[in-house]
């Protein structure tokens, strides 16, 4: 990383810490489960809320994505969130060739994308549109990763061709953490689903159909959250 991208972002990280809130701070800690053994286990917030963190990233204008790089390698959740702002905004501003060093970026520092806010802000942005026209075997690989935020991305990824009325990548990954331990991959699988169905209902069914029996609950009642009663109580009692 060269100097300049140091010192930029250096004099971001200044400017974040003035607007630190002690008392946010701990709200933040508890909300986002920094204790041991908690998913964000060891965090460091300087509490900071998304709206302010918004408006200094537009006060910023462009930030080159190597500051980006340097300033989410933070152990700060609030500079690794700034630098995810930044690297979505340049990603869509880039050409062929940029965009392709941000994913590069993106996914070799992917453990620093490690909260659910930060998945859920950039992997559509960034790894769901880089591989929109390309070979998507890399959500695969995201997929089966033993990491936690890696299995998040892979999913939440998918929200981007969701949006394009493309559904067979979500329902693809979903069939592959069906299975899956953790309570927030229930959560975003289920929120991803849910989606589809927004936009496709049969294809949402579809998939239900064949698999509500072995989904684990929180998945299949994220699922089904906006269908009717009859149909989501169906689903819940087993007699869809």
């Amino acid at each position: 990383m060269s100097d300049r991208a140091t010192q930029g972002a250096e004099t971001i990280r200044a400017k974040l810490r003035k607007m630190a809130d002690r008392n946010r701070a701990k709200i933040l800690r508890r909300f986002f489960k920094t204790g041991p053994g908690e998913y964000g286990e060891g965090d460091v917030f300087l509490g900071i809320a998304v709206p302010e963190l918004r408006k200094l990233a537009k006060s910023l204008g462009e930030v080159p994505p190597e500051t980006s790089v340097e300033l989410l390698r933070s152990e700060v959740h609030e500079d690794r969130s700034l630098a995810l702002m930044h690297l979505v905004r340049a990603f869509e501003r880039a050409n062929r060739a940029g965009r392709r060093r941000i994913y590069r970026a993106y996914l070799d520092n992917v453990q620093c994308v490690n909260n659910w806010d930060l998945v859920d802000g950039s992997a559509e942005h960034i790894v769901g549109a880089y591989l929109a026209d390309r070979d998507r075997a890399p959500l695969v690989k995201l997929a089966g990763s033993r990491n936690l935020w890696e299995r998040r991305i892979a999913i939440v990824s998918t929200f981007h061709y969701i949006k394009r009325g493309e559904y067979d990548e979500t329902l693809k990954i979903a069939a592959m953490l069906l299975d899956d331990d953790e309570d927030l991959i229930h959560k975003a699988t289920g929120w991803m689903l849910r989606e589809v169905g927004k936009r496709r209902r049969p294809a949402e069914e579809a998939f239900l159909l064949e698999h509500y029996r072995r989904m684990p609950r929180t998945m299949l009642r994220y699922a089904i959250e906006r269908f009717p009663e009859p149909r989501r109580q169906a689903y819940l009692k087993g007699t869809a």
